[in-house]
């Protein structure tokens, strides 16, 4: 009999043979153009023609404008893995990345067609991406995968409520937690498969010894507490209360990061990245604990849940794109550059939000490693997500 086909034929730009290609690669290109717009509008140098306060365009474009880039591009590369499905190419394709785009453009002019338009435009993609994903799981009958649709419209009630939000009292509060705890939510459980399996799988082979823990309950009581521990973070965020299962949160998932083994991942940078970002949840969760018992500025704990999501990002982006278009699994010099980048970046803006007297100069170091992060990943990887793959000769 013969295999079925991965692909379905195919004969338009290789960008849009898969989805990872172009999310991924039009994600990062934006991430790494927004933080220096952002940093010269933050210093009163340039104005923004939106009515979104300048942090609060900032915050909106990396969580529900670039975040959904890649999760789209991961989705859209995962799901015919789980269901045996067919993957999306050509002209669903493109539309979906046409949307995308015209909501990062509505967005920024959203000064102009007003707010109920742009954020009409904008919250259009997420859907489209749930009834996408949620369409191929049902027809796959891939049950249990249908929790992460789940989280996709959480995502997109965030954002919708971020534009009523920022209207009504002209910041957004709530809207952003409950993005940032929704995205934390999809690390917890993706990242809970991913990353003791490619470890898992890279220590059989190279370095014979203690394996990760497989899932077990522990780790299901973990996702839960999690969960509430988001939930009471968006909803009650200054309570003691709230910061005691937040406490309770960032031990359990350090326990967690603990048992997979990533001391024993040195040698391999691709798989040592996931546990780095992984990390940066549990800093999260004990920075904002201590945030909401009034000991640290709130933006410390913020940040280092954006590092996770940047760092985690980024090793997820550069790993599919290495092995999705044919290539070695190898990180090269642009990819550990790329690595050190992010991960600076991320501690540069955590010590920023700690020592603000010091934020003059951390936050555009800060700014300038991200750029050197995503700018570095579009140039290093641009030209294989466009090129069609590999074919590696036996």
């Amino acid at each position: 009999m013969a295999p079925i086909p991965r692909l379905k034929p195919y004969t338009g730009p290789a960008l849009f043979s898969y989805g990872f290609r172009p999310f991924f690669l039009f994600g990062a290109l934006y991430a790494g153009l927004a933080i220096p717009v952002w940093l010269v509008a933050f210093s009163g140098n340039l104005e923004l023609y939106t009515p979104f306060a300048p942090r609060d365009w900032h915050v909106h474009e990396m969580l529900y404008g670039y975040v959904p880039a890649v999760v789209t591009g991961f989705l859209l590369t995962a799901i015919p893995n789980w269901t045996g499905r067919l993957p999306l190419q050509g002209t669903p394709l493109v539309t979906l990345l046409l949307t995308w785009i015209a909501g990062r453009i509505a967005v920024t002019v959203s000064g102009a067609i007003g707010w109920g338009p742009a954020a009409t435009i904008d919250c259009a993609f997420l859907l489209l991406v749930a009834a996408a994903a949620g369409r191929e799981i049902i027809a796959g009958r891939n049950w249990r995968n249908l929790k992460v649709v789940m989280l996709i419209l959480v995502l997109a009630a965030g954002n919708i409520a971020f534009h009523i939000e920022a209207h009504v009292s002209g910041v957004a509060d709530y809207s952003i937690r409950l993005g940032l705890g929704a995205v934390i939510m999809l690390i917890t459980l993706i990242g809970g498969r991913i990353v003791p399996s490619f470890t898992r799988n890279w220590l059989v082979r190279e370095k014979p010894g203690r394996l990760p823990a497989p899932f077990v309950r522990f780790d299901a009581v973990v996702v839960a507490a999690t969960g509430v521990s988001l939930l009471l973070w968006t909803l009650l965020p200054p309570t003691t209360v709230t910061g005691a299962i937040l406490l309770a949160g960032a031990c359990l998932q350090a326990a967690r990061l603990a048992r997979w083994a990533g001391d024993r991942t040195a040698r391999e940078p691709l798989v040592l990245i996931l546990h780095i970002g992984y990390g940066f949840v549990p800093l999260g969760f004990l920075l904002t604990a201590l945030a909401s018992f009034g000991l640290l500025p709130a933006a410390a704990g913020t940040h280092a849940f954006a590092g996770a999501i940047a760092t985690m990002t980024l090793a997820v982006m550069t790993r599919a794109s290495l092995g999705h278009t044919g290539h070695a699994l190898h990180a090269s010099y642009p990819t550990l550059a790329i690595y050190a980048a992010v991960v600076l970046s991320a501690l540069l803006r955590v010590c920023a939000a700690l020592r603000p007297d010091e934020a003059i100069v951390l936050l555009p170091l800060s700014g300038t490693l991200w750029v050197v992060a995503f700018a570095g990943f579009g140039l290093a990887y641009g030209p294989m997500l466009a090129s069609r793959r590999v074919q590696v000769s036996v």
